[in-house]
């Protein structure tokens, strides 16, 4: 997890108590650290505190030199994958590779000369830093970020001739290929960080770091995605806030000065609680020694929300919000919903007449069923469905091994499917009809659910909604999901459906809730497309 101890001085490891023979071998750090004069007067903690301030310049260039090394990297792999969808449209509006039908309806969606212009290219990158897709972290990752730039970076080329004219056909040919750019960021981004990695060894493009606090927080917060081998920093060990230290510690936090120098380290990282007393020292010593300084606040992290910073009568408060849509985003969604829901009705309502007649022949019983399920915040609504099912035929048997689910019975609930395959469903439920087997398997049965969506029931994504007796086996977590709609696809459903145990279901359900956004929206309704035309996870 965390790489062996740093050898301090000449050649102790300091442990909070005696100094012991150093077992591991010594590291070497990037560039030895500038040399400390002895001055008349002074100890070794001072001398070695004025050291680290003599090299904190060095330190800064080494993370000026890092961040423009970063920008470098994404801008060049900015500019091949925009000349790269500009070579690819080229190609097939030449008519290329897919013939000339193709390379009409190319031609007209992208016109030439819209991506390889100076004009372009300087609109995007304007875009992309006023987005700050070149800053740190998952930021430059981040789809959303990368959308707003490409989308910013077309208005700024066509924001006269909407003004003008409005949104003609140029206008519209220019937002398409804003599109097109936006894939390709988004594919090269995927890409840059590994390949990177690929080519430069680690050593090189690293911030070796160093984690100070309890020593149970600081082994947690290295082992975060965001320390993890091979990415923006390369761990090596800890300093306990206790005395005596921890086995694996590589001292207490009194030995910070030495750590920083001997070690040459870049980023010291604040784990846990640590005193006021201790902290102050911790941030002084790390800023004058030139060195990021980063902190894991473990109970924000434990409790899932977002921490953002502001100032109140001159002093800092720390806000946490649970990431959820506010405002502007929720009239988004909801619009989507009724939009989607509407567009949806539109295309399927001769098929939904043609299914309602099949339902009304296959047998006696109404054509939609009805049923009880808890909406957002408990509420209660009517769900509908074309009815699969015997009509009148009681459901004690679906309660029983809902019961049992829900209550944790993994291996009394896995049933084996046609294919051999473990599914958390009943599979040759009596009370299926004919025409019900081929609309479960196609999810076809699920179409009238947009009349709720439309009504404002329910979303196009969001958790399942539960059946009542469902709900009452809820765990208290478990009710994070009817903190939102309830969806006609979600997270689970793109995920595995039948093949996810009942608990699985419901995390994903809550991972949902707790990263809800319009982007993981459309995601999971893409997402929907080849799973119900594959029937991916055995929907029946």
């Amino acid at each position: 997890m965390i790489d062996g101890p740093v050898t301090i001085g000449g050649g102790e490891t300091r442990r909070g108590g005696p100094a012991v023979a150093d077992p591991a071998p010594r590291i070497e750090p990037l560039t030895s650290p500038a040399p400390v004069a002895a001055l008349p007067g002074t100890d070794d903690h001072l001398q070695v505190r004025l050291g680290l301030q003599r090299r904190a310049s060095a330190t800064v260039r080494r993370h000026v030199i890092r961040a423009a090394r970063r920008l470098t990297v994404l801008f060049l792999a900015d500019l091949t994958a925009v000349l790269a969808a500009e070579g690819l449209l080229r190609s097939l509006r030449q008519g290329a590779w897919l013939g000339g039908g193709i390379a009409r309806v190319v031609s007209a969606i992208f016109p030439a000369g819209t991506l390889a212009t100076a004009q372009y290219l300087v609109a995007l990158f304007i875009g992309l830093y006023m987005a700050g897709s070149y800053g740190e972290g998952d930021q430059r990752r981040s789809p959303r970020r990368l959308f707003g730039a490409v989308w910013l970076a077309a208005l700024l080329q066509v924001w006269t001739a909407i003004w003008t004219r409005g949104l003609d056909v140029g206008v519209l040919q220019y937002l398409s290929t804003a599109l097109l750019v936006w894939v390709a960021l988004w594919f090269d981004r995927k890409m840059v960080d590994r390949i990177v990695a690929w080519l430069s060894p680690q050593e090189s493009h690293s911030a070796r770091t160093v984690f100070v606090g309890p020593a149970e927080d600081c082994r947690e917060a290295s082992s975060i995605p965001a320390f993890r081998a091979g990415g923006q920093y390369v761990r090596k060990g800890f300093l306990d806030l206790r005395s005596p230290a921890a086995a694996d510690a590589l001292g207490t936090i009194a030995d910070l000065p030495h750590v920083l120098h001997d070690a040459d380290i870049e980023t010291v990282v604040a784990c846990g609680y640590i005193p006021d007393r201790e902290f102050q020292d911790l941030v002084n010593i790390s800023l004058a020694a030139g060195c990021q300084l980063l902190a894991v606040p473990r109970s924000i992290e434990v409790a899932a929300v977002q921490p953002s910073l502001f100032w109140m009568g001159g002093s800092p408060l720390m806000q946490l919000t649970a990431p959820a849509l506010h405002g502007q985003q929720l009239v988004l969604k909801r619009s989507m919903d009724i939009l989607g829901s509407l567009l949806g009705i539109c295309l399927t309502l001769p098929l939904m007449l043609v299914i309602a007649v099949a339902v009304r022949l296959d047998g006696p019983g109404p054509v939609l069923f009805s049923q009880a399920r808890i909406g957002v915040g408990g509420r209660r609504f009517r769900f509908w469905k074309f009815r699969t099912m015997t009509h009148r035929v009681p459901d004690t048997v679906h309660r029983e091994y809902m019961t049992r689910m829900a209550h944790g019975d993994e291996a009394g609930t896995r049933q084996q499917s046609a294919d051999g395959r473990g599914v958390f469903k009943m599979i040759d439920d009596p009370r299926i009809t004919r025409i019900g087997t081929y609309l479960r398997r196609s999810s076809l049965d699920e179409l009238p659910q947009f009349f709720n969506v439309l009504k404002g029931d329910m979303s196009l994504v969001g958790p399942r909604p539960p059946i009542p007796y469902e709900f009452e086996a809820y765990d208290h977590w478990q009710f994070d999901r009817l903190s939102v709609r309830p969806g006609m696809t979600g997270l689970w459903q793109v995920s595995g459906r039948s093949l996810i145990p009942f608990r699985q279901r419901c995390e994903l359900d809550v991972e949902y809730v707790r990263r809800w956004s319009i982007l993981l929206d459309v995601k999971i309704l893409l997402k929907t497309i080849p799973v119900v035309l594959f029937n991916s996870g055995r929907a029946a």
